[in-house]
């Protein structure tokens, strides 16, 4: 990985409030891409004012269904974050991995509470 580009998550989601998994889909689409390209990418979280787990599963979280754990630390990399939302992001990887690694507990909970005939 040569190339590094910078994304800040601000230009991309049209400002700070970093609430909804659509806006998240769309910072994973540029990551995700750039990644498969062999690039490195910086995410800058700066000049975010609000940040959520539904935002960072779909924007970062994902990214462990489709690369592995060593590609993502090495190709990956976040600034401008604050603690708490390092920590909220550290959450996300974390069960992030554990689903990617063996989703049939996850899926057999999710019936569990929604109903045997969901589609999980």
């Amino acid at each position: 990985m040569d190339e590094q580009i910078q994304l800040k998550v601000v230009e991309v989601v049209g400002g700070g409030l970093c609430v909804a998994s659509d806006d998240g889909e769309k910072v994973h689409a540029l990551v995700a891409s750039a990644l498969r390209q062999g690039k490195r990418v910086v995410v800058s979280f700066e000049g975010v004012t609000d940040l959520t787990s539904a935002f960072l599963n779909a924007a970062i979280g994902q990214l462990y269904g489709e690369f592995s754990e060593d590609y993502i630390r090495a190709g990956l990399s976040v600034t401008g974050a604050s603690n708490d939302d390092l920590h909220i992001l550290k959450r996300v990887v974390d069960r992030a991995k554990q689903f990617f690694k063996d989703p049939a507990p996850f899926r057999e909970a999710a019936k569990a509470v929604l109903g045997a005939d969901s589609d999980c």
